[in-house]
């Protein structure tokens, strides 16, 4: 008579894995860190230093927000080209539902450009 094995024991050892994966490093860089790195610094080491020179003025400094938004609507669309290549590609071999699937795809593309574009995103100011 064959032995029949759980379905979840495919769930354990993916649970078993990825904790394996995720506690791997961390527990690697704990050991590294308390067997091979050096005596914690003292004042000396643990001064501000860029080049060899001396920080003058303030690390502080403000940045705009527009920018990162301005940068991940360009990555939206660039993925997007990424999305329509084999799309193209493969355009006369492909069913009808594909090809629906793809204008959704792209009206929801031009959905959110819109609402950048409304919200005025897309302004360089």
């Amino acid at each position: 008579m064959p032995v029949q094995f759980s379905p979840y024991w495919v769930v354990v050892a993916l649970l078993l894995g990825a904790l394996a994966l995720g506690g791997g490093p961390l527990l690697l860089a704990r050991l590294w860190a308390k067997f091979v790195s050096p005596p914690k610094p003292g004042p000396a080491k643990n001064a501000i230093y860029e080049c060899g020179l001396e920080s003058k003025g303030d690390a502080w400094m403000q940045f705009k927000s527009e920018y990162y938004l301005y940068a991940i609507i360009f990555l939206v669309f660039d993925v997007e080209a990424i999305f329509l290549l084999p799309f193209a590609v493969a355009f006369r071999g492909l069913s009808l539902g594909a090809f629906l699937a793809m204008m959704v795809f792209l009206l929801l593309l031009v959905e959110g450009l819109v609402w950048a574009w409304r919200k005025g995103v897309l302004t360089w100011k």
